[in-house]
């Protein structure tokens, strides 16, 4: 169950990244960073990052460049202390 929790949460992380980098470009309604962040310390933190990578999107902002391998490594360290 918590597996299936990660790679959710991951898949919604990604998709997010995709969703704003689309509305980025057409110039509509974005996804609020707040909302992004609060994805990746729900868990998401990799999907967001592989998002933000793929769709090179975020990536020039130090505050994503840097928070999401924060929020990273918080998750690991997370699920190693709880569930070993």
């Amino acid at each position: 169950m918590k597996l299936i929790y990660l790679i959710a949460i991951n898949f919604i992380g990604f998709l997010f990244m995709a969703v704003d980098k689309k509305r980025a470009v057409e110039h509509k309604w974005r996804i609020s960073e707040s909302a992004l962040f609060a994805v990746g310390a729900i868990g998401g933190g990799l999907g967001s990052w592989l998002g933000m990578m793929v769709f090179k999107h975020k990536t020039k902002k130090w505050y994503f460049a840097i928070g999401m391998p924060v929020l990273i490594i918080v998750w690991v360290v997370f699920c190693y202390l709880c569930f070993l």
